[in-house]
């Protein structure tokens, strides 16, 4: 009688030979944190104490706002109550500690920004910071003349109250110069508490909240000639038309 031959093991080869692997690299790992890594290295409150003491032995250059007030108790006060209340006197000074130490030696003055592009590094446009931020175009907002001739850095409301959208909005004006909404007026699509001139973020413009608004002029048998139609009733119904279409370039 011939013999039954074994059934063929279900696990292929490859597979059994990664599992020793595996097996094999885990009895490692084990037997290394064991027996191998000296005690100290796996102490954590040993490695954050010596972490603080290397942090403390480097040397300090920023002092912090509270030592500036200690001599510039006006210019501090000021700043707090005024639109860079958030900011650091080091953000526009440099590091101050220097200074403090010996605020009598002129070489240790604190750093004064008077150059054109110091402040456009926050207040340059750029369509990435938030709506209602202060910004403006370098290039035609008082083109050449120091910020600080104007704005007074610790409270840098402008002298008097822009009247025109662009002197806040100048990239915004700009794009819609070119577009086919030149000729609009933004009182047209926008109603502006006068609180916006002085709390831009705290009173921000309306904006169109109905599809009719833009219907006016763009739904099909509207009086204006010149204007792109579409029908109100099929297109993108459930969308608000500046959604879809950029209003200041549509």
């Amino acid at each position: 009688m011939s013999e039954i031959p074994s059934p063929p093991s279900r696990i292929p080869e490859q597979v059994r030979r990664l599992g020793v692997v595996a097996v094999l690299m885990a009895g490692g790992f084990i037997v290394v944190r064991t027996w191998a890594i000296s005690p100290e290295y796996k102490d954590t409150s040993l490695q954050k104490s010596e972490a603080v003491e290397r942090e403390k032995a480097k040397p300090v250059h920023y002092a912090g706002a509270a030592a500036c007030t200690e001599c510039h108790e006006d210019q501090c006060g000021e700043q707090q109550l005024g639109k860079h209340r958030n900011l650091s006197c080091g953000t526009c000074h440099g590091a101050l500690q220097k200074h403090v130490d010996d605020p009598l030696n002129e070489a240790n003055r604190p750093y004064a920004p008077r150059e054109r592009d110091f402040c456009p590094q926050c207040h340059a446009y750029d369509p990435a910071r938030p709506t209602g931020f202060p910004q403006i175009n370098p290039a035609i907002h008082n083109p050449l003349k120091p910020c600080i001739s104007c704005h007074k850095p610790h409270a840098p409301e402008p002298p008097e109250t822009p009247q025109e959208c662009s002197a806040c909005h100048a990239e915004i004006a700009r794009t819609k110069m070119v577009s086919p909404h030149a000729l609009l007026e933004c009182t047209t699509c926008h109603t502006t508490l006068e609180e916006h001139k002085t709390t831009p973020r705290g009173a921000k413009p309306s904006r169109p909240t109905t599809r009719e608004f833009c219907g006016t002029c763009h739904n099909k048998g509207t009086a204006e000639k010149s204007a792109p139609k579409v029908d109100l009733a099929t297109h993108e119904v459930k969308y608000l038309c500046w959604q879809c279409h950029y209003p200041h370039s549509p």
